[in-house]
């Protein structure tokens, strides 16, 4: 590996940014964007009981639709994601995987195309394993032959789940999968759980997953819960050492799924996780229920300037800079030399609390005058300011405030 830089940052942080060699699919330059069913809908398989929320090509179906209609799509949120629960408990006589029959009449063909139609991608799951997380056909022993199906259907993601495999086989596993997709030819982007199950055997091999990903799981599954949302923040941060220099276009490390729109945040929450996510340069995967989802969360998916922070063409991950009292502050390079800037609120009591900008590292960019823009909790052009400033950043209990900053001539 060639050194390309070392930002060393506050609280004894060294973050090395290194060339790291990519899948080389052409997939998945920047971090991708969409909705996956599994943290709002789970294994919902009752399509008798329940038929406007189980696993069926319905829902998939209305969720495309809603994604052309309410303006998801022009946001960039492109995949439509089947998670687990979707194929019938057994393959079929030539050994090839099947949807279930009652709620996939079609079968995922049909749905790739209709969701093709609406101007999307669809995205499906396995197992690296003889049987995924829920009990159904993993493609242990199937590699090849599910890799083509799947390209067959037209699929263009799949989430490879990494239950029920002996963890020292995982490596292989994933490696297998990873090559009998690229053997299609077709343009499948490859999503890992490999790190996640690995963590707590061994350091995983970075290197090896970046060359075998496009984005990889770390740590535990999101919970619709501020708990949930804060531990995997906290775990990112504690690892970045490892974990940050491995992200780049074509490879990202993914911390799961936007839990915003649903039942367990605040909106200062919801906010937290938007920035966050934006920072940490994470797929920005949804997994909520688009088709009733409350203006203000809609707005804040939708941001177009938080969006293009996530997105933004560096591709270089954010990383936690310092813990200053009762704050956070992450800090992400982006193009065209600005630095965007999350500055997190830890204290869940009292009211508004505020940090001079002053104190946030990155601020030291500004030699002369910097042009600050807030960005949330709602847009504020908080101009040129000289590196003496008397700015201080406003911020709400649980929430954050999310800024860009640019370094300017005086």
């Amino acid at each position: 590996m060639n050194k390309l830089a070392c930002v060393c940052v506050c609280v004894c942080v060294c973050v090395c940014v290194h060339v790291v060699k990519a899948l080389n699919n052409g997939l998945a330059l920047k971090p991708i964007m969409g909705w996956l069913h599994w943290m709002r809908f789970m294994c919902n398989v009752d399509c008798d009981a329940d038929p406007d929320n189980c696993i069926s090509e319905r829902l998939f179906m209305q969720m495309a639709d809603v994604m052309v209609k309410e303006g998801w799509r022009d946001a960039g949120y492109e995949y439509v994601c089947i998670d687990d629960c979707w194929s019938s408990h057994h393959r079929d006589a030539s050994g090839r995987l099947q949807a279930d029959p009652k709620r996939f009449p079609g079968g995922i063909k049909k749905l790739a195309d209709y969701v093709h139609s609406k101007g999307l991608k669809l995205g499906i799951y396995s197992d690296v394993g003889a049987e995924t997380c829920a009990g159904y056909p993993g493609s242990l022993g199937y590699n090849k032959k599910d890799a083509q199906t799947f390209a067959d259907w037209g699929v263009d993601l799949l989430k490879f789940d990494g239950c029920n495999m002996k963890w020292t086989l995982l490596a292989e596993g994933y490696m297998n999968m990873s090559k009998a997709l690229n053997a299609t030819g077709s343009r499948i982007v490859y999503s890992c759980e490999w790190p996640l199950y690995e963590w707590d055997f061994q350091k995983p091999n970075y290197t090896a997953i970046r060359e075998t990903c496009n984005q990889w799981r770390n740590y535990a599954d999101v919970y619709d819960s501020w708990n949930s949302v804060k531990s995997i923040a906290e775990w990112t941060a504690l690892h970045q050492d490892f974990v940050v220099p491995s992200a780049g276009p074509g490879g990202w490390n993914d911390p799961d799924m936007l839990v915003i729109g649903n039942f367990g945040l605040s909106h200062d929450q919801q906010e937290s996780q938007m920035a966050l996510w934006a920072l940490m340069a994470a797929p920005l995967i949804m997994s909520n229920d688009l088709r009733t989802m409350c203006q203000r969360s809609k707005a804040l998916l939708q941001n177009r300037r938080v969006i293009d922070i996530n997105q933004d063409p560096l591709g270089r991950q954010g990383y936690r800079t310092a813990t200053l009292g009762s704050f956070e502050v992450w800090e992400r390079p982006l193009s065209n030399n600005f630095l965007a800037i999350a500055v997190r609120n830890m204290q869940e009591i009292g009211g508004p609390q505020k940090l001079p900008i002053m104190k946030v590292h990155g601020w030291r960019m500004c030699d002369s005058l910097c042009n600050v823009t807030q960005i949330l909790p709602q847009y504020k052009e908080l101009g040129v300011q000289r590196q003496q400033t008397n700015l201080a950043i406003t911020v709400n209990p649980s929430g954050v405030a999310l800024l860009t900053i640019q370094p300017i001539l005086d």
